[in-house]
């Protein structure tokens, strides 16, 4: 073997082992987030046609309380529960960042998540949230309507002072693990391991409505379309942060709301 030879030997040797180790660390990164709350939904959802009586029968919680009869304590539960969450969203920031270093990458700012288009990001974002968030809830009151859906009920935290509050932040959370790892971390390293765009879109918007199974039918299928419209959305605008403002002000409305709503109105179901 020439010398020409084995440069292009041991180059395509290490892109092997690069792709195999970026393979790895989305596994691992899936794993530790969004990967093992999808299969813990199916886990769920399993359960939940085996259960006797229909879909709309059964109730999903998103927000409850961990003590109800002791308050500062189920505050620090909630606290400790919404910082926990983000620690996979560090470890997207460290691998992005560390990328940057090491190959001279875009890091966070690759994927959009910064703050240099503040105007740009929070008004597409509210564009956006008023459209899947309206578009949502009436495809969630058909599904459920329809029997396709479990009763979701956004949040069952006592009446006390810091509920609006953390209501918020778990909103906030919601939305930075979500489009931080399944659109801007993941997209980028399929990409990297050779993925078509229309199979990364794929894989994103499934693992996007597998995550959401525990809701029931609807909320599979409803979360799948708009996975594809995020994903979209991200490609023509480079940029993850407004889908980050989108769905916390989705999620933000649904919490709230259905804490001011909730046994006050006729049209929105409760458990």
């Amino acid at each position: 073997m020439g010398p020409e030879q084995a440069t292009k030997a041991a180059t395509g040797g290490a892109g092997r082992r690069s792709r195999r180790l970026l393979g790895h660390e989305v596994l691992l990164v899936l794993g530790l987030s969004l990967g093992a709350s999808a299969i813990g939904a199916l886990i769920r959802f399993s359960g939940v046609l085996t259960r006797p009586g229909g879909l709309s029968d059964q109730a999903a919680t998103l927000n409850s309380s961990r003590a109800p009869d002791r308050p500062w304590l189920d505050l620090a539960w909630q606290l400790f529960g919404i910082a926990t969450a983000l620690v996979p969203v560090a470890l997207v920031a460290h691998l992005l960042l560390r990328e940057r270093a090491e190959a001279a990458g875009p890091g966070l700012r690759g994927i959009g998540f910064d703050g240099h288009r503040p105007r740009f990001d929070l008004a597409w974002g509210a564009v956006v949230a008023a459209g899947i968030g309206g578009s949502g809830l009436l495809l969630y009151l058909g599904a459920h309507a329809a029997g396709a859906n479990l009763t979701v009920v956004p949040e069952s935290l006592p009446d006390v002072w810091w509920k609006m509050p953390v209501l918020i932040l778990s909103a906030i959370q919601n939305s930075v693990v979500e489009e931080v790892i399944v659109v801007g971390y993941l997209l980028r390293r399929l990409g990297q391991l050779g993925w078509s765009p229309i199979g990364a879109l794929v894989a994103s918007s499934v693992l996007r409505g597998t995550y959401h199974l525990y809701q029931g039918i609807g909320g599979f299928f409803g979360n799948v379309a708009m996975g594809v419209i995020f994903v979209w959305l991200y490609r023509r605008w480079g940029r993850v942060m407004p889908l980050v403002v989108a769905h916390a002000l989705i999620d933000i409305v649904a919490f709230v709301g259905y804490a001011l709503l909730a046994g006050r109105v006729d049209w929105l179901p409760t458990a």
